[in-house]
């Protein structure tokens, strides 16, 4: 079940959230600091714990890593890296699609039955919000089409209008 809700992500009781991270997994703006802020000084400590991959990168573009919620009511924190919107011919449909997908597929791994999403690479990646949500509805329904878990997967808006086209892409469905 995919569900549209508008909240802070790191108020939800559920089994795990999505950080919209960026690859140094140390924390930012946006969804990122706020999860960061919340969920209290150890999950820098985790996300520093990552083996970096290549230089300055711990976690690549459309790739996830799992972490403790720490102080959050979340138990797991996935991060996953969006892409940054450069006009859509750098993959970046593809890389936004696997950074959902993956998520779900790492929560599964976990056990997970209840997910939230924060609207993935929207904010100051600058990927249009519209074709965002219609990729994230796309992907998320995709993956539950052939997977028992997670069983609840909420896409969560920050503002009233990222949650109207989160609920037009679930309509257009």
């Amino acid at each position: 079940m995919i569900d549209v809700v508008r909240a802070d992500i790191t108020t939800l009781a559920v089994d795990a959230i999505v950080n919209a991270a960026n690859e140094r997994l140390l924390g930012g703006g946006g969804v990122d600091g706020a999860i960061h802020r919340a969920a209290g000084p150890d999950l820098l400590a985790a996300c520093r714990a990552i083996p970096v991959v290549r230089p300055g990168v711990r976690c690549p573009r459309g790739d996830v890593r799992i972490t403790p919620g720490f102080c959050l009511p979340a138990r797991y924190v996935i991060h996953t890296v969006g892409p940054i919107w450069r006009g859509g011919q750098d993959g970046e449909d593809d890389a936004l699609a696997s950074a959902y997908w993956n998520s779900a597929s790492l929560a599964r791994s976990h056990g997970v039955q209840t997910i939230a999403f924060p609207c993935i690479s929207t904010g100051i990646y600058g990927f249009l919000p519209r074709r965002a949500a219609r990729i994230a509805v796309d992907s998320l329904a995709r993956w539950s089409a052939d997977h028992a878990l997670p069983e609840r997967m909420r896409l969560v808006a920050f503002d009233s209008q990222a949650e109207q086209d989160l609920r037009d892409a679930i309509q257009r469905r």
